[in-house]
């Protein structure tokens, strides 16, 4: 019924002159002082026939109607479904959607050109950078005083953060270099704490680790990226006290910390790009990148994270629990 008084409001035009002869008819007939069926009955038969063509053009307009609600559903690429048209304002309406999708082509091909451009030139700059990174490294392991030791930490902080454009650069790419299988946790643990053992011992925080003994089918890189970010996060918000590494049941991966906490109103958020909430407004180096980096990996590997916090510091949880591999 929608259809239909839209499509009557469309031929107003037509059924209002219609209307008007009528009258007119009507005015002049009765002026002449003539019967007024000489009127009534050629009014009828021409309403007759005008709605035995509007009918057949109603039910043509219910079926372009119709493919154009499919062609919604669609993507631009179906567009070349549009049924041909029938008048000189379908014809208009048809080239202009043609020159339409030709010029947005042609947007998506020059835009997809140069973000493919800047993906390479950001790729090449993360691994030119690596370079004098490791250079320095190897310069700072023939020193042992509290200058190289800052130095070391603060180099350790830029690595974390190459890192972090390089894997934020391979969200969206096409293909990933995810080697997904079965590996030891303990040693994917060990690994990320043994980087910030440094970090550890110049702030006295104490680690309560135990080995977890648990097998879990993920990416080793990946997965390890992840455990940075947050051990990073926990010594980054806690002044004093420890950390903990625990399992919890369906093998649930906890890191604790005893740090200030998260503000209520940004815990539902912390997770998007570019949120800091209150305690990355003080700390002026928080990006509010390295969380929604998280979030999207353990997406992509399968591995639901969640936080929880109060005003005696901050849990994160990554649920790795997962159907196990089957040999082919």
């Amino acid at each position: 019924m929608k259809l239909l008084g839209a499509y009557l409001h469309q031929r107003r035009r037509m059924i209002g002159c219609y209307l008007i002869f009528c009258a007119i008819f009507g005015v002049v007939f009765a002026l002449y002082h003539l019967p007024p069926e000489a009127v009534c009955y050629p009014a009828a038969l021409c309403a007759v026939v005008g709605m035995a063509a509007l009918v057949p053009d109603f039910l043509r307009v219910r079926r372009r109607h119709q493919i154009f609600l499919e062609l919604q559903k669609q993507t631009s690429a179906m567009l070349a479904a549009i049924p041909d048209p029938d008048t000189i304002g379908e014809a208009d309406d048809r080239a202009l959607i043609d020159h339409l999708r030709d010029e947005i082509a042609a947007l998506q091909n020059e835009s997809s050109r140069r973000y493919g451009e800047m993906i390479d030139y950001y790729t090449l700059w993360v691994h030119q950078i690596k370079t004098p990174i490791a250079a320095m490294h190897l310069t700072l392991q023939n020193e042992d005083s509290a200058v190289s030791r800052k130095l070391s930490a603060e180099l350790f902080r830029i690595e974390q953060y190459v890192e972090m454009v390089l894997t934020y650069l391979r969200l969206d790419a096409p293909s990933t270099d995810y080697v997904i299988q079965s590996y030891e946790l303990d040693p994917i643990i060990r690994q990320t704490v043994r980087k910030f053992a440094g970090e550890f011992i110049n702030r006295k925080i104490r680690l309560d680790y135990t080995p977890v003994q648990e097998t879990v089918v993920t990416d080793r890189k990946a997965l390890s990226f992840v455990l940075e970010q947050v051990l990073s996060n926990a010594l980054k918000y806690t002044p004093e006290g420890s950390i903990r590494i625990y399992m919890r049941p369906a093998k649930t991966l906890c890191i604790a910390d005893t740090g200030i906490g998260i503000a209520p109103e940004d815990l539902p958020r912390i997770f998007e790009k570019g949120y800091t909430g209150c305690n990355g407004r003080i700390d002026q180096k928080a990006s509010g990148i390295g969380l929604y980096l998280c979030r999207r990996i353990c997406t992509n590997l399968n591995h639901p994270i969640f936080v929880e916090s109060d005003e005696h510091g901050t849990t994160v949880c990554i649920r790795l629990a997962q159907y196990a591999l089957k040999c082919e």
